[in-house]
Parts: structure tokens; sequence; C-alpha cells
């Protein structure tokens, strides 16, 4: 795995968001989380990829970008395989 981290853009009250977090951790992978309730450029980025929707969680890795709203295993990994990880 590259040296840089997934980015998990995410907000305090997002159970998708702590559960995305336990599952990143449950595989030992690294994130950096931004919450973007206190970044707005986040936010502006998190609308960006979801067609103007602030979803979350939203995972960036290099070019790969996925919302895991209504989070299920199986889009955690279809992130995971898109971002070669």
């Amino acid at each position: 795995m590259s040296q840089q981290p997934i980015t998990m853009y995410t907000t305090s009250w997002c159970p998708d968001c702590m559960i995305a977090k336990k599952a990143l951790a449950a595989k030992g992978i690294p994130f950096t989380e931004v919450n973007i309730e206190h970044d707005e450029n986040a936010a502006e980025r998190v609308m960006q990829i979801n067609g103007g929707k602030r979803s979350v969680p939203t995972l960036v890795y290099g070019d790969v970008a996925h919302s895991l709203s209504g989070f299920r295993p199986q889009k955690l990994d279809a992130f995971l395989a898109a971002a070669g990880l």
C-alpha cells in the first residue's frame, strides 16, 4: 500500500461513518478523517464528488472516490478494489 492513507470525509453524527471507520480499522487500513462540518473546503469537495450531495462517508484514494452512504461491506470492498488496495 502507498504511504498516503485514504481520506475519509465524515460528520460527527453519521452512523455510516462510524461503521466505515471500524471496518477500515478491522482491515488494518489507515485513513485520515476530515469532518466536513468543520472544513467548508472539504464539504465542497464532497459535494463535487457526489453530484451536489453532502454524502458521507466519502472515501478518496488518489483518483478514486466513492460515497459509502448506506454503508454495506460490499461498498467498501468495491472502493478498495477500485483503489487497488
